[in-house]
């Protein structure tokens, strides 16, 4: 590897590790520290790169954004150009010579179904962890000051929304060092990013995913007593991360970045994606997806980055003709679930505040917070269906696709006892499966769909029904689930990222890649459901 990649590596160590020294940065530093990764985001347009994920060198597309380069990026590619014409060239060996695979570590860990589940999860903690990265290496890996859990198999980074729910788990375990340092982890990446990015690769540096920081700290505060104000500065940077652009909006179905005017007065968010072409991460597939579909590539590749940003990905809420793909339309969408989120980021942020005696800046984000639920009560109330729905821009309607996202306004106690009433029953009557809460009702082939069940849908649904009375429903839901999860793990050996609710077990499928097991997000839920009295 060459002493300039090495410098330059070590530079950017530097520039991290002491702009999260500082006191608090501007949103606008966001832009300035991303320019210190182009060296490797122009990989990601360059011939060699294309043609190693097109050719489908490896058979999941992330293998190689993972990748280390074993000399300089500049280094590789003038050697490919000089190469690549050769009658000897294969194009398989030039990758295996010029890169090599991120070393896992080795647990040695080897599954017990004798075991309980709680029993499980347990001895699992410590194989999930990863070490601080104090000296970053020259791949997509961007370095973190503390350890942290990743969720396992393909996913060896840190994953925004998957690490709250991680974290109940650890919570439930006792494992307070743990959630303390992934905590500081995301407030070192709001520090250093200005917003936290999907995960900690500099391939996701685009987009970040579903706002839960605001509820990391709440947990802080609640298992451990840490005060809302503390982290302060952090909450209002992600927030200023969600509303920038809002300045610029003039005319009703506006949109920049995040921040959509919907109606006079009233500017609600969608999810998005600064970067454009395909994921680097799962390039060929996003390629073939726009040769499928006859639309505008740029267009199709925003919607697809900005499903990613959703953590939905991919689901037919949202596609517009309800369950194909090549219809996605997500930057057309302003989500329920999402705005619910914000909504609880207001709240933090005035609960901040208030803990600091500045009333009038609590007063503030408390009215900001009510105006957003008054809109949501509003506009993503779904009077046909029942439900709670997304809420599209250009038709200026709810999109009528009834999912789990529905049971957000019920986790932040948003809904009116008689939207609550009647979300239950639909939950109930439609959603609740053999082994829990499936994610939608339609069987598209996507994995956010039918008959797929997700830990984190089951959590937010579970405990909104909890919040308006319905203990009955909760327990049924719970119960449900921690049995499905149990009898997997005993067929298996494995807690696994996603789970079939309908009929017999058997293996959840859908998606661009195969069934993970590990898995941060389950094992978090089920430990922290089992520990609960019903």
């Amino acid at each position: 590897m060459s002493d300039n990649l090495n410098r330059f590596w070590y530079l950017l160590f530097l520039v991290l590790f002491f702009s999260c020294s500082q006191e608090t940065s501007t949103v606008e530093e966001e832009v300035t520290i991303e320019e210190s990764y182009k060296i490797d985001s122009s990989f990601y347009s360059t011939e060699l790169f294309e043609d190693v994920q097109l050719a489908a060198v490896f058979p999941d597309s992330k293998t190689f954004t993972d990748a280390i380069p074993l000399r300089s990026i500049p280094a590789i590619l003038d050697l490919y150009n000089e190469n690549k014409e050769s009658e000897n060239f294969e194009l398989r060996s030039f990758v295996e010579q010029n890169f090599k695979s991120p070393d896992k570590p080795a647990s040695g860990f080897v599954s017990d179904t004798s075991l309980s589940v709680n029993e499980h999860i347990s001895r699992l903690w410590p194989v999930l962890t990863r070490e601080a990265a104090r000296q970053p290496e020259a791949g997509s890996l961007i370095p973190l000051p503390y350890d942290y859990v990743v969720p396992g198999g393909r996913f060896g980074e840190i994953y925004y929304w998957d690490s709250y729910f991680t974290m109940l788990g650890l919570v439930a375990d006792n494992e307070e060092a743990t959630v303390r340092n992934m905590v500081n982890n995301f407030s070192y990446l709001i520090d250093t990013l200005g917003f936290i990015p999907n995960g900690n690769r500099t391939y996701f540096l685009g987009r970040s995913q579903p706002p839960f920081y605001s509820l990391m700290v709440k947990l802080l505060h609640d298992a451990y007593g840490d005060s809302i104000s503390h982290y302060l500065p952090q909450l209002i940077k992600e927030y200023n991360y969600w509303q920038k652009g809002s300045s610029n909006l003039v005319n009703i179905g506006d949109s920049e970045r995040s921040p959509v005017k919907v109606a006079e007065n009233l500017i609600l968010n969608r999810y998005f994606d600064t970067k454009t072409g395909p994921r680097p991460e799962s390039y060929k597939e996003d390629v073939y997806l726009m040769k499928q579909s006859n639309r505008d590539a740029e267009e199709l590749y925003a919607d697809i980055r900005a499903a990613c940003a959703s953590g939905w990905d991919f689901s037919s809420r949202w596609c517009a003709d309800g369950k194909t793909l090549q219809t996605i339309e997500t930057t057309k969408i302003v989500p329920v679930d999402l705005n619910a989120l914000l909504f609880h980021l207001e709240l933090m942020i005035s609960r901040g505040f208030d803990e600091l005696g500045n009333a009038e800046k609590a007063e503030e984000y408390a009215e900001k917070a009510e105006i957003r639920k008054d809109a949501i009560r509003k506009y993503f109330w779904d009077e046909e269906n029942q439900v709670f729905s997304d809420y599209h821009i250009e038709k200026g309607a709810v999109t009528g696709r009834k999912t789990l996202a529905m049971a957000f306004p019920l986790f932040f106690e948003l809904a009116t006892p008689d939207q609550a009433s009647k979300v239950k029953d639909v939950l109930m009557k439609e959603f609740l499966k053999e082994g829990g809460f499936s994610t939608t009702l339609v069987k598209s082939g996507e994995q956010w769909d039918a008959p797929n069940g997700w830990a984190p849908l089951q959590w937010i649904t579970i405990h909104g029904l909890k919040n308006y009375g319905f203990q009955a429903e909760a327990n049924e839901a719970k119960t449900r689930w921690i049995t499905r999860n149990q009898k997997v793990f005993k067929s298996t050996g494995k807690m696994v990222e996603k789970y079939v609710v309908t009929g017999d077990v058997e293996e959840a499928g859908g998606g661009e890649y195969p069934l993970q097991d590990g898995f941060g997000w389950s094992n978090g839920v089920y430990k922290a459901l089992s520990s609960q009295e019903e």
